[in-house]
């Protein structure tokens, strides 16, 4: 009884240092911004959006963000392609069809943009929109969340696809507050392990 009364001790006592260790520490924004890579905002002709979630028949938060700085990037000017990846997320139309009519009420041209409707995984985004991002000319540049550059960067270059990071904001930015410093904490934990999976099966 004794030895079940420290085991159940010191696992509670862990979980209580990781709460305040990502609670009151900055070990979240450190890590984004290892993942993440450099900010320096490169400019190019064919901008590169990977879709994320989505909730029912709309886009989920991380695939609004990446929606949103698409067409913040698009107003920039010198782009003249977008190209959004990504297959069905619970229901039609795709993901990338959703983000892409998005883009479109916010004034980014209906003929500049292209989507890539099959893919269910990053691996697949590289794949499945290669010979579209091949057939264009000029500086592809590849735009997603923070946590998610570094895997897609790596994946989408070892597919044979030469592309510049441009990473947005997404994780970071809920950093800001404690009460959602836990839930990044997580989903970056779950993003390691899926780059230690890409990792193993010679994808990165």
């Amino acid at each position: 009884m004794r030895r079940v009364v420290r085991y159940v001790t010191r696992i509670l006592a862990a979980i209580g240092f990781l709460y305040v260790l990502v609670s009151a520490t900055p070990i979240d924004e450190w890590w984004i911004r290892f993942l993440a890579g450099p900010w320096n905002d490169p400019k190019g002709d064919v901008l590169i959006v990977l879709s994320a979630d989505s909730v029912k028949d709309v886009i989920g938060a991380s695939s609004y963000w990446r929606s949103v700085y698409a067409v913040r990037v698009w107003r920039e000017g010198g782009f003249s392609t977008v190209i959004v990846s990504g297959g069905p997320g619970g229901g039609e139309p795709a993901i990338s069809e959703r983000m892409r009519d998005y883009m479109v009420s916010q004034g980014v041209p209906p003929a500049a943009i292209r989507v890539e409707t099959g893919s269910h995984s990053t691996r697949e985004n590289a794949l499945f929109s290669k010979a579209l991002i091949e057939s264009l000319p000029g500086r592809k540049i590849l735009l997603t969340s923070d946590y998610h550059m570094f895997r897609a960067y790596r994946t989408f270059r070892k597919a044979g696809i030469d592309i510049d990071p441009r990473p947005l904001p997404d994780a970071l930015k809920q950093t800001s507050s404690w009460e959602t410093r836990w839930p990044v904490f997580v989903n970056l934990c779950t993003e390691t392990v899926k780059i230690g999976y890409y990792f193993a099966h010679g994808w990165i």
